[in-house]
């Protein structure tokens, strides 16, 4: 019997943000449209400690039309368009610092078809193994941003606490000084839809 997921509850955001990228590994990201609900347990996130991380958008406090959602309440949605792919992260910190974790990748969990049919691939391990292929796979859009990820479309359930957790450098972001050495990724060990 498939068991009903519901959105973990606010309080649950409310941790720093390094915590709370580790504790975020092993939940199940759920979006819901018109076409059918998709999901995926998230295997690897990568933690942005705002002001002082020269890899994060808001670094120094920048504030801009699309980093604004990044200063309010933890447990947001803040997604982002990256060259042709939208990214989404969780809202972290309190409100005014502005933090958050890039979910880079998910297992896929339900409603696969569908995923394979916004991104079809003859490679299942190539699905949802990054953070533009996550968000194609699963229908999550521009239209998400500033939601709450316990009481909208896209929300985050209680999934299974993985066993270990391997941490290391962030991906992308070598133009950003001491910051491209920060141990920030976090992924779940021999999971092969870790994107690298």
């Amino acid at each position: 019997m498939e068991r009903t997921l519901t959105p973990l509850p606010k309080s649950f955001y409310i941790k720093p943000t390094l915590i709370l990228a580790k504790e975020l590994l092993g939940c199940i990201l759920v979006k819901v449209t018109e076409e059918g609900i998709t999901s995926g347990v998230i295997v690897e996130t990568e933690a942005y400690l705002g002001a002082a991380d020269r890899a994060a958008h808001s670094f120094q406090n920048r504030r801009t039309k699309r980093t604004e959602i990044m200063f309010h309440e933890p447990g947001l949605v803040y997604t982002y368009q990256m060259h042709t792919h939208c990214l989404v992260n969780v809202v972290t910190g309190r409100t005014g610092t502005p933090e958050a974790v890039l979910i880079r990748a998910v297992e896929p969990f339900s409603g696969i078809e569908l995923m394979l049919k916004r991104r079809p691939v003859s490679n299942i391990k190539n699905l949802t193994s990054g953070p533009g292929k996550l968000t194609k796979a699963l229908g999550i859009t521009m239209d998400d941003y500033g939601k709450p990820f316990y009481n909208s479309s896209l929300f985050i359930a209680e999934g299974k606490q993985p066993t270990s957790i391997e941490e290391g450098t962030r991906i992308g972001i070598d133009n950003s000084g001491e910051a491209k050495d920060y141990p920030y990724r976090f992924w779940v060990p021999g999971n092969p839809f870790v994107s690298r």
